[in-house]
């Protein structure tokens, strides 16, 4: 998808530079990938502890 930004040239050298990307897409790409999975780690996290299973391991591998 084409799409056309006005962005800073400085901003856009930086991560560039901090990704390691040769091109302006490769460098958004990144940045947008990364956002989308910090976001969903983020959703997922505050779900932890929520449920309290109360499993007895022991019993389930069928120990004694």
């Amino acid at each position: 998808m084409r799409t056309t930004l006005d962005l800073p040239e400085e901003l856009l050298k930086e991560v560039m530079k901090l990704t390691n990307t040769t091109t302006k897409s490769e460098a958004i790409k990144y940045v947008i990938e990364r956002i989308v999975k910090y976001h969903r780690r983020l959703s997922i996290i505050k779900y932890r502890r929520k449920n309290d299973l109360d499993i007895n391991l022991d019993s389930t591998r069928d120990r004694q």
